[in-house]
C-alpha cells in the first residue's frame, strides 16, 4: 500500500448568475436579510439544458487538463450528487461517456454536502489498496432543480456548480499528500437536511444544524487534524462546506486556524452541496492563495447528517 496525492484541481459553474436583488423579485427578501443572515450575494444556476454531468464533466476536464493527463489515464470515476434524477446510467458513468474514458469503474456517491470528502476518501483507500491507480473524484450539484423558489428560507441559499481533484499515487519515498479521513453521522440528526418528494425538494432544520455545526464540529475537525499530525496553528487554508457564512467563521475561528486562508466561495456561489468545497479549494489554488505542498483542511458535512473530513497538501 502507498500514500496518495491531489495532483490537479478544476471547477465549473453555470454562466447564470442570480443575485439577492433577483430573488428579491420572487420572494419576500432583500439584498440585507440574506447578507446579514447567511453572507450571500450571488449564486450561480444552471439552465434546463445543462445537467448535473454537464457541470462535472466541465470540471473534470479542466482538472485533467491541470495534470497533464489525458480522459484514459483514468481507471475510476467517483462523483459525489445528491441531485441525480435518473437511477441509471448514474453520473460518473455520464461523465466517462462525455469524456471518452476507456473502462473506468464508475460510481456516484450520495451524502449530500458531505459528498465530496467521502469521494476523496474512498478514492485515497481504492488507489491505496491497489484497485485503482489514478481517480477522478467529482463533486456536482445543480441545486436549482431541487429548490423551493416560494420558500424564503431555502431558496436564497442554494447554488449549482462543479469541482474536481486527481487522485494518484505517490512515490514509496513521498509523503502522502492526502491524510487519513475521520467520518461519521449524527442519526438522531438524519432528517435536519432532507430532499425528498416528488418532484424532490430541499428542506432543513437550519438552526439545528447551525447549533451542532458551530458546537460539535470543530472538536472533531481538530481530531482531524490530529490524525494527520498536524497543528491546527500549523494549517495553511481551511476548506468548511460552503453552507453559510455564519458557520464557517466561528467554526474556523473555533478549530484553531489562526494561521489559514479561510474558504468563503459561499459569498459569491452560494450552498453548492458536494460541489462546495473541491470549487472553493480549486479558486484558492488557482489564484494562488495557497502554496502548492501547503496542508489544508477539508470538512464536509450536511444531510444524514453526515460529516468527513482529512487534511491535504495542495497540488
Amino acid at each position: 500500500m502507498t500514500g496518495t496525492r491531489i495532483a490537479a484541481l478544476g471547477h465549473y459553474q453555470p454562466a447564470k448568475v442570480l443575485t439577492n436583488d433577483d430573488l428579491a423579485a420572487m420572494v419576500d427578501t432583500s439584498d440585507e436579510w440574506i447578507r446579514s443572515r447567511v453572507g450571500i450575494r450571488t449564486r450561480h444556476v444552471a439552465g434546463p439544458d445543462e445537467p448535473v454531468d454537464e457541470l462535472a464533466a466541465h470540471a473534470a476536464a479542466k482538472a485533467l487538463a491541470a495534470a497533464g493527463l489525458t480522459p484514459t489515464d483514468i481507471d475510476l470515476v467517483l462523483v459525489a450528487t445528491s441531485t441525480a434524477i435518473d437511477r441509471s446510467p448514474n453520473m460518473a458513468a455520464r461523465v466517462a461517456a462525455r469524456l471518452s474514458m476507456g473502462s473506468p469503474a464508475v460510481m456516484d456517491l450520495n451524502v449530500v454536502c458531505a459528498g465530496f470528502t467521502h469521494a476523496l476518501a474512498t478514492a485515497d483507500h481504492a488507489v491505496r489498496a491497489g484497485a485503482a491507480t489514478r481517480a477522478l473524484v467529482i463533486g456536482a450539484d445543480k441545486m436549482a432543480d431541487i429548490a423551493d423558489w416560494t420558500d424564503r428560507s431555502t431558496c436564497v441559499l442554494l447554488g449549482d456548480g462543479a469541482g474536481a481533484a486527481v487522485v494518484e499515487a505517490v512515490r514509496p519515498d513521498e509523503e502522502p499528500g492526502i491524510g487519513p479521513v475521520l467520518w461519521g453521522s449524527v442519526p438522531e440528526m438524519g432528517n435536519a437536511v432532507r430532499i425528498e418528494g416528488t418532484p424532490p425538494r430541499f428542506a432543513q432544520e437550519g438552526q439545528s444544524v447551525y447549533r451542532w455545526a458551530t458546537t460539535r464540529l470543530p472538536p472533531i475537525a481538530r481530531k482531524v487534524c490530529e490524525r494527520a499530525g498536524i497543528a491546527p496553528e500549523d494549517l495553511a487554508a481551511v476548506v468548511l462546506h460552503q453552507a453559510n457564512l455564519r458557520i464557517i467563521e466561528p467554526v474556523a475561528q473555533k478549530i484553531g486556524a489562526v494561521n489559514a486562508v479561510i474558504a468563503r466561495d459561499v459569498v459569491d456561489s452560494g450552498n453548492t452541496s458536494a460541489a462546495s468545497i473541491p470549487m472553493a479549494l480549486s479558486k484558492l489554488v488557482e489564484r494562488g492563495e495557497v502554496e502548492s505542498g501547503a496542508p489544508a483542511l477539508l470538512f464536509g458535512f450536511g444531510g444524514n447528517l453526515s460529516y468527513a473530513g482529512q487534511v491535504i497538501r495542495c497540488p
